[in-house]
């Protein structure tokens, strides 16, 4: 047996059960025959898209269904180990990656929740001039007045708020007095957390409960409001009549293995696919649904990002603080965020260079390393979703074109000059071809003068979107500006694949104010 199945397989099913904040939800135990569902509005998906429509449309009187296919993760559950926690919560184990000019991982999860759950909980709004690019993109009619209402119902509900200084820990405070000594602005990270303690475990579940995932948000308020939610079943066909949908089927798989028990049919009279902007078009691609739209699945976008270790004179012991406390939009117009970095040691660890003694070496200075990083909205670069002839894992392909290259080069170069201003000692690039540690800031210009291709880096993009995006006219896009798509009467999507471009930041919060909208329109549409 392979050491990922004994992963994947050493907790129970019934142990993914009620209790908390997820009394109510249906969990894979409750299961011992077909289904068969009825309800006004089927959700797809329990992320940061589903999970508002569902409460929204909930508390508006209809009767909502909302679907997840993984399980729900209690906090008593949580891994603090990194190798075990993607294992349980990522699809593909943590190891989806893009194909393509270079090898990009990326990461979505697969649990009550989504993304939300694993995420740094940074909840950005895109910036005004974003609505602008859009319309220039595709031809939707956004602007920042029509979205403002929305992102602020959505930052109240999750007690969205500036990272305060006493959770902040010095990892993050450096990067601070980096951009300062440099003159680059930068605030404290505006996050949904409500008590947050600066254990820097978001990567890996919040289990001091601090983080409002949707998980324990959303999804009760939603179950409050009299929706149903069955987690463990995954949507795989929409079969549709016309116009319309009629029907949704899929199975029950067992969390951690995925087998397949029994069968599930949902009869709604309006569906929300929710699941993703990796999975929305596979589900549409297999059921041969929106097939006369050629954007289904085109135009994959994401945010490379890219990461240099600061390592300083004394300890600053940068498992303390909030995960992401500090960022700098200096460059936003540039296509650039820069920020501060955390995540489990074993996946930083896994990224220092040296083998033996050195690479020991390295690890006996963890306690004065800080990473920082840089993502790059990538305008020139893009790619695809493809469904595979078996199973519901996507085919991702990606190309990471030149010019966005160049730009997150130019990132990295700005990176380090942060890095010496907040006096670090020596720098690790993580880059092919160049030192595996820079001494001072006359060696580091090697990152502003190489000639730097993608390959020699060690990219991953976590932020993805535009696989199904939002158009004026059919002929440009999948769904209007309100989520329905073109060529169904009754088919809404609400995640980050109906973005028209990249919203130059963290995208949780805007497809929240987005699915805001999606859920408004519907209600009033009766």
């Amino acid at each position: 047996m392979t050491r990922m199945s004994v992963l994947r397989s050493d907790r129970a099913p019934e142990s993914f059960g009620r209790g908390g904040p997820h009394e109510g939800v249906r969990v894979f135990s409750d299961y011992d025959a077909d289904l068969t569902i009825h309800c006004d509005v089927l959700v797809v998906g329990s992320g940061p898209g589903g999970a508002v429509v569902a409460k929204e449309l909930a508390e508006a009187g209809r009767d909502v269904v909302l679907l997840e296919e993984g399980p729900p993760f209690g906090a008593h559950q949580f891994e603090l180990e990194a190798g075990r926690a993607m294992q349980n919560v990522l699809r593909e184990g943590g190891t989806r990656a893009t194909r393509g000019n270079m090898f990009i991982p990326t990461m979505q999860a697969n649990a009550l929740g989504g993304g939300s759950l694993i995420n740094s909980a940074i909840c950005a709004r895109a910036p005004d001039w974003i609505w602008e690019k859009w319309n220039r993109e595709t031809g939707v009619e956004l602007d920042a007045a029509t979205m403002a209402p929305h992102f602020e119902r959505v930052e109240k509900f999750l007690f969205v708020e500036p990272t305060p200084k006493d959770v902040q820990g010095p990892r993050n405070l450096k990067f601070k007095e980096g951009c300062d000594a440099l003159g680059i602005s930068s605030e404290p990270t505006w996050r949904n957390v409500k008590g947050c303690r600066g254990s820097g475990e978001c990567f890996t579940g919040c289990r001091n409960g601090a983080k409002k995932s949707t998980d324990v948000s959303y999804v009760p308020a939603a179950i409050r409001a009299g929706a149903r939610v069955y987690t463990s079943l995954r949507a795989e066909q929409v079969v549709t009549q016309g116009r319309r949908v009629v029907e949704v089927t899929g199975h029950v798989v067992e969390p951690m293995t995925n087998r397949e028990t029994h069968g599930f049919r949902v009869y709604p009279k309006t569906v929300v696919l929710a699941a993703g902007c990796m999975q929305t078009p596979v589900i549409l691609q297999k059921s041969l649904a929106l097939t006369s739209s050629e954007w289904v699945g085109k135009r994959l976008l994401l945010h490379p990002g890219l990461a240099v270790m600061a390592v300083y004179a004394d300890p600053i012991d940068p498992w303390e603080g909030a995960t992401q406390g500090y960022h700098s939009l200096h460059y936003l117009r540039e296509g650039m965020k820069l920020e501060v970095l955390w995540s489990p040691p074993a996946v930083l660890a896994a990224r220092l260079p040296g083998l033996g003694s050195a690479y020991q070496g390295h690890l006996k200075t963890y306690d004065r390393m800080a990473p920082f990083d840089v993502i790059v909205a990538a305008d020139h670069s893009h790619g695809t979703v493809s469904a595979k002839r078996s199973g519901y894992d996507p085919d991702l392909r990606f190309h990471f074109h030149d010019d966005d290259v160049k730009l997150i080069q130019r990132g990295l170069a700005i990176l380090s000059d942060i890095c010496w201003a907040s006096g670090a000692v020596s720098i690790l690039p993580g880059i092919h071809g160049i030192p595996e540690v820079l001494g001072s800031k006359a060696e580091s210009e090697v990152l502003r003068t190489m000639k730097l291709r993608g390959s020699d880096t060690i990219t991953a993009a976590n932020h993805a979107f535009g696989s199904t995006r939002m158009a004026k006219r059919r002929e440009d896009g999948v769904v209007r500006d309100d989520g329905r798509a073109h060529d169904l009467d009754n088919l809404y999507i609400s995640d980050t694949g109906i973005f028209a471009s990249s919203p130059a930041v963290n995208p949780m919060l805007t497809v929240m104010a987005l699915a805001d909208r999606v859920a408004q329109k519907i209600a009033a549409a009766g």
